[in-house]
């Protein structure tokens, strides 16, 4: 899996604790399998479904200053917003997706009146990319909270690629492409 290998190469170029965004548990857990499997020297934790308070509280005190691996959760939920983990608590975050709105019945009704209101595409723009973006930007605010924090965002999804789509990412991102991904630093 390049996801593996790839979070692999950035863990040993700049170690410290990490954050692994997925789409969805489904996603995570294919990704945590894989990534456990071929890299049994990483530590690695993951988020579970329906967690409780002891068990959130648990995956946090994971990132200890002076401790070092690749936590696995799922972008939009708990543990991509509303978080604080400063200094070298998060050092880095691979971001695998760009976190659309599922495509469902209700989302496809309100990408279809938002292009009858706005015109044909704005639907689209309005129902799926911009909260997409508005997760993936939330999900990087977990490295980067004030202007003296350093860190490094690894964008997986080769659409971050995409002008509309890197027109939408906070201008002082560094964006540098790196064969089929992109990296913000």
């Amino acid at each position: 899996m390049p996801i593996a290998t790839l979070m692999a190469a950035q863990y040993a170029k700049a170690p410290g604790n990490y954050m692994a965004y997925f789409s969805s548990f489904d996603y995570l857990q294919q990704a945590f399998d894989e990534f456990s499997a071929r890299h049994p020297d990483v530590p690695t934790w993951r988020q579970a479904r329906q967690m409780d308070e002891r068990a959130r509280e648990d995956f946090i005190a994971r990132f200890a200053p002076d401790s070092a691996g690749i936590a696995f959760a799922v972008l939009g939920g708990s543990f991509a917003e509303g978080i604080d983990l400063p200094g070298t608590r998060l050092v880095g975050a691979f971001i695998a997706t760009l976190g659309l709105p599922q495509l469902n019945p209700v989302n496809e009704e309100m990408k279809r009146r938002m292009d009858a209101t706005f015109g044909f595409g704005f639907g689209y723009e309005y129902t799926y990319l911009f909260p997409g973006i508005r997760k993936v930007v939330q999900a990087a605010g977990r490295i980067i909270r004030t202007p003296a924090d350093r860190g490094h965002l690894v964008l997986i999804d080769d659409r971050f690629g995409r002008p509309d789509v890197l027109g939408l990412l906070p201008r002082w991102w560094k964006v540098e492409r790196a064969g089929l991904r992109n990296l913000a630093s």
